[in-house]
């Protein structure tokens, strides 16, 4: 379907089921899920309140969804077994199935394992992990 700015102009949610309004046009109140999360907020399980939709040629219009920010509730803090968990996962990420080795950055899921497992005859391949600046992380 082919909407034009005008078309993504419903604030009654009559033609979408939600209020839906263009691009960088709605009104105050409303906040998509990263622009509560800047503010330190959370959607909290309310519903989504209303749309934005972007036009676009030859494809489906981008969508974001708002809430309404008076609902929003707080960032739940981080407790220690919630970061010795998340601390878990990202060393699991950067584990070599293949050699087993700590490759020093999070392993490409297109390969599956570390660089100098993938390209084993490519020197340069096996020297990139040292290339990158101190604590750059991929």
């Amino acid at each position: 379907m082919q909407l034009t700015l005008a078309d993504c102009f419903d604030p009654t949610g009559e033609r979408f089921g939600i209020p839906t309004y263009p691009w960088k046009l709605a009104p105050e109140g409303y906040a998509t899920r990263r622009q509560l999360r800047a503010r330190g907020l959370r959607p909290g399980g309310q519903d989504v309140a209303a749309q934005i939709l972007r036009p676009r040629q030859r494809r489906e219009p981008l969508t974001a969804y708002l809430y309404l920010i008076d609902y929003a509730k707080p960032v739940r803090p981080m407790t220690p077994g919630r970061r010795a968990a998340l601390d878990k996962a990202m060393a699991a990420r950067r584990l070599c199935p293949n050699c087993r080795t700590d490759a020093g950055y999070c392993i490409p899921r297109s390969l599956g394992m570390c660089m100098p497992c993938a390209y084993p005859d490519d020197e340069q391949r096996a020297a990139w992990p040292a290339l990158l600046p101190k604590g750059h992380l991929l």
